[in-house]
């Protein structure tokens, strides 16, 4: 049991989701309007189930912004173990939105792993691998992502619609990829705020990873905040969190 738990709260969130990338080159930056939700801290119930076991925990987001700065943290939490992941990701917010300067991710029992994104230099560099990339304007990192997501869909109006892509370029651990958002529907979802209408926005199947799945519910009506979010790899592993609690700070 205690191994299946490594496994699947490994995967807890976009910072969590996917693994390493492919490398690829860093595709033309894209500036597009975008409003930052306001600062908040989301308590989110964590269920994930692997090869028929099944585990339950949770999952506390701190999200900040204010003074042209913005930090965001996550952590994921199951009983026993304690906490398995501990992610932060800070920087600024500039023309394209955020502008993260550095990304860490933690894991039980390894060390930490930092990416680097040196606005001086313009380069984005990794602790975990020799892979530089240029800066461009509007790379991501895999906590950021989301917030970044958010704040262009607040901006977007009726541009946010089923069928729109939206593409960003991701960074993780030791790598970087382009990421290609697609909205997909508007649907109801049951959170600890009651029956909550959300937009549903899944991120298209990578060349390498045809079989994970990744799909965010954003709700208009708070906030645009992440409501829940889904990972699948194909019938091996699924983990969902699901919005329990908000408190707007």
């Amino acid at each position: 049991m205690q191994g299946f738990a490594l496994r699947a709260t490994g995967s807890l969130l976009l910072a969590l989701a996917l693994g390493p990338a492919t490398a690829q080159e860093a595709p033309p930056a894209i500036k597009r309007p975008f409003e930052l939700p306001p600062s908040a801290d989301l308590h989110y119930a964590l269920q994930a189930r692997q090869r028929g076991f099944s585990l339950k925990g949770e999952a506390i987001v701190t999200w900040r912004a204010g003074d042209g700065k913005y930090s965001v943290s996550a952590e994921s939490r199951v009983p026993v173990l304690g906490t398995i992941t501990a992610d932060r990701s800070s920087g600024t917010v500039d023309a394209f939105g955020l502008a993260p300067g550095e990304f860490t991710e933690k894991r039980l029992r390894k060390d930490p792993t930092t990416t680097t994104f040196d606005r001086e230099a313009r380069a984005l560099r990794f602790s975990e691998s020799k892979q530089v990339y240029p800066l461009q304007g509007g790379e991501q990192d895999r906590a950021s992502i989301t917030w970044q997501l958010a704040a262009v869909a607040r901006a977007a109006g009726g541009r946010f619609k089923p069928g729109s892509e939206w593409p960003f370029f991701v960074a993780g651990r030791s790598d970087a990829e382009t990421w290609v958002f697609k909205v997909l529907r508007r649907e109801k979802v049951r959170t600890g705020l009651g029956d909550v209408d959300a937009i549903v926005v899944a991120r298209q199947p990578l060349a390498d990873k045809k079989d994970q799945v990744l799909e965010i519910w954003l709700a208009p009506q708070q906030e645009w905040f992440p409501v829940k979010l889904r990972y699948a790899d194909g019938d091996k592993e699924q983990v969902e969190q699901t919005l329990e609690s908000v408190t707007k700070r």
